[in-house]
């Protein structure tokens, strides 16, 4: 993410906009239908609510009759729509492959759904109570944000919908600390529903907002790793990036996402998607293995065995993630049976591939590779000696075939129960098959005067040469630029920083000299101020930013730009804010607070400069030297050399840039100027009691870093 204002704010190119809503896709169709549904279902639910509330207030008998029938019928029609939209999330075929013929088709997510908000008038009364800003100023970026809100609600199916959902994320994280207070909510109601109940979640907090977002980014990339043609290899791999990266998405949130207000994103449900997108990771690299044929020897046999094997047993655990009381009753009853039907098709299908690693003929057969190979093929290979004769690897094969097509016949069954995948045609096709296949080769198998009893045969162990883990969710893939950036450098111009209504100051220079100091950049910082000068007497003060200069703001510009704005001006109007409290360090002054955590001999104040630990003296009149402890704080000395009394900075790297009557600057190090507009060099002598920071000072810093610090997480 940038966070850039001013000159630097770089153009990240036009505003990403999300798909046409009444585009006549399939997707789009399903996803129309699905908001619809969300809305029936509120109002359904307010109306229970409403005859629930009647039916306990009620006294009379006849009313309560009333209420409770007109209750009957609500959650009838509730029913209803929650069936409605259980079919919708089953609609798998539609998120498919249009060339997808052989393949089992995938599982994606739908996108949750959300309400347009309107934040105009929040956000310009935050701005006018906290910034002291005019809100109207900032129509146009309140608009911006507004828009690309509501194109985050229609993403395209692409890697291009993707962007526009992470842009939208990113752009909350300034959102959040522009306009999102960590003491107190504001009067924004976010409004999500849930991605498979449609049951509404009304919450205050925008972390709610960024926990939905990433959401529909897993979603997402679900759904673009359903619809890829995975009979080419790269079709496949590309299946395989976006489903680990929805594993990785989910996982990411079951860790840092608490309290959930809805079902879809619970820490349960959350483990299972995730599961469930590593399993099909895992049915893809199957898919891949077998892509163009199996060749017909012992050893790829035996591999592609265990590799189904694999799936199986991966989906075996979808299944027990499913059955858990708070998942099974929420999910599709159509997902918990694919899940099962997969893990008994893919376990048959290890069984039918270890049957062939048996059917070779015996001129041909690698005897010595099946000995090398078959302790590692099962599970339980206790009781099963090494086949040594053709007449022993055909029982051993027949044996897997039976096995194989009794999982198949399982399978089929499972798949004939659920309604929704009946409708499925891919799926059937796929089951039908296999067992086919299988058939057809036990039929080969079988002879009539086969009079062996039957075996049974362990199963397969899982074994995988490629083993891979959820992706984790890159955060800088989009980068975008502060919309509010004007508000202000973000470390400082926050939410959770307080500081004074602005002022305005007018300082004419005189032969003294304006009387200050400046340090820093964005903002410039007023360092120092000398007592019995103009600028004391204006009501500058020590700390103050400087968010104006002569009319111009000046929040964005650098320690340089301010300075010559400043010395170019006879008569000088700037703008300052105070901060408040302890808790506002500047980003320059945390670095050289950590970097004094080390040294021994010097201590930092609330404003960054470096104060010495030794005793001092107060003086009166400026030595020949200047001190020899030099620290780079940049700071600049815009009064006259020669002060009756002063408030300094001490310990400044530069020499004090110092103008006199006649406005010469740029002095040598060290040097002053003298009542007579002379220079001169001097040592200064370091004040007594400014010696050593006091601790308030140093629980202030700690305090404020603890602060800042605590902003860095995700929520």
């Amino acid at each position: 993410m940038l966070e850039n204002g001013g000159s630097e704010n770089k153009d990240t190119g036009p505003r990403r906009k999300g798909c046409d809503p009444l585009a006549q896709t399939v997707r789009g169709k399903l996803q129309n239908r699905r908001q619809k549904l969300n809305g029936q279902i509120n109002k359904e639910m307010r109306m229970r609510a409403g005859a629930e509330n009647l039916f306990r207030a009620a006294s009379n008998r006849k009313i309560k009759e009333q209420v409770a029938m007109e209750l009957s019928f609500v959650n009838s029609n509730l029913q209803l729509l929650k069936e409605e939209l259980a079919e919708i999330n089953s609609e798998v075929e539609a998120y498919q492959n249009d060339t997808l013929l052989r393949s089992v088709p995938l599982i994606p997510l739908g996108l949750k759904e959300t309400k347009e908000i309107d934040v105009k008038l929040v956000f310009q009364d935050y701005i006018l109570e906290h910034y002291s800003e005019d809100g109207a100023d900032y129509e146009q970026e309140i608009q911006e944000f507004m828009e690309l809100r509501q194109a985050m609600r229609t993403p395209k199916r692409t890697s291009e919908g993707v962007d526009l959902l992470f842009e939208y994320y990113n752009q909350l994280y300034f959102v959040e600390n522009r306009f999102f207070p960590p003491d107190r909510h504001t009067s924004i109601y976010l409004t999500w529903y849930d991605a498979l109940t449609g049951i509404p979640s009304v919450q205050r907090s925008i972390a709610f907002e960024k926990g939905s977002v990433l959401f529909n980014i897993c979603s997402l990339y679900t759904q673009i790793g359903a619809r890829q043609d995975r009979s080419t290899p790269e079709g496949i791999q590309e299946a395989i990036t976006n489903l680990q990266l929805a594993a990785g998405g989910f996982r990411y949130l079951a860790a840092n996402f608490s309290h959930a207000p809805s079902m879809d994103m619970s820490k349960p449900v959350l483990l299972m998607l995730d599961a469930l997108m590593m399993g099909q990771v895992q049915e893809c690299i199957f898919e891949r293995r077998v892509l163009g044929g199996v060749a017909e020897n012992v050893q790829t046999s035996f591999e592609v065995a265990q590799e189904a094997a694999v799936v199986s047993e991966a989906y075996s655990k979808v299944h027990q993630l499913m059955m858990h009381p708070k998942v099974k009753d929420y999910i599709p009853y159509s997902w918990i049976s694919m899940v099962l039907v997969k893990s008994q098709h893919f376990k048959a299908s290890s069984h039918y591939y270890a049957a062939m690693g048996y059917t070779d003929k015996e001129s041909t057969y690698d005897q010595a590779t099946l000995e090398q190979v078959f302790p590692t093929v099962y599970d339980e290979h206790r009781s099963l000696q090494v086949p040594r004769s053709q007449q022993e690897r055909k029982r051993l094969s027949k044996a897997h075939i039976r096995q194989a097509l009794m999982l198949h016949e399982e399978a089929l069954r499972v798949h004939n129960l659920s309604k929704m995948l009946r409708k499925i045609d891919t799926l059937q096709e796929v089951l039908r098959q296999s067992h086919d296949r299988s058939m057809s080769c036990y039929t080969e198998l079988d002879e009539e005067d086969d009079f062996f009893e039957m075996m049974d045969v362990p199963d397969i162990k899982g074994e995988t040469e490629l083993v891979l883990e959820p992706t984790a969710i890159d955060f800088t893939r989009v980068k975008v630029n502060d919309i509010f950036h004007k508000l202000g450098p973000l470390a400082i111009f926050n939410a959770g920083n307080n500081w004074s209504a602005p002022r305005m100051v007018d300082i004419q220079r005189g032969a003294e000299g304006f009387g200050f100091t400046v340090r820093g950049d964005s903002p410039v910082i007023i360092a120092s101020v000398d007592r019995g000068y103009v600028a004391s007497a204006s009501g500058v003060k020590e700390g103050d930013f400087i968010v104006g200069v002569n009319g111009q703001i000046v929040k964005w510009s650098k320690h340089g730009e301010v300075v010559k704005q400043i010395l170019s001006s006879q008569r000088l109007r700037i703008e300052l804010v105070t901060p408040l409290g302890s808790e506002i360090l500047h980003p320059q002054d945390k670095r050289r607070l950590n970097s004094s955590d080390s040294a021994g001999s010097s201590q930092t104040d609330m404003n960054g400069s470096v104060i010495s630990g030794s005793s001092t003296k107060d003086r009166r009149q400026p030595s020949p030297k200047k001190s020899a402890r030099d620290v780079p704080d940049g700071s600049r000395s815009l009064g006259r050399g020669k002060s009756p009394s002063r408030t300094k900075s001490p310990g400044r790297a530069k020499g004090p840039e110092t103008v006199n009557h006649l406005g010469s600057k740029s002095l040598p190090r060290g040097a002053t100027v003298n009542g007579n507009g002379s220079t001169g060099t001097g040592k200064k002598k370091e004040r007594g009691n400014k010696g050593k920071a006091s601790s308030s000072q140093k629980e202030g810093a700690k305090k404020a870093r603890g602060v800042l610090n605590s902003k860095a997480g995700l929520w």
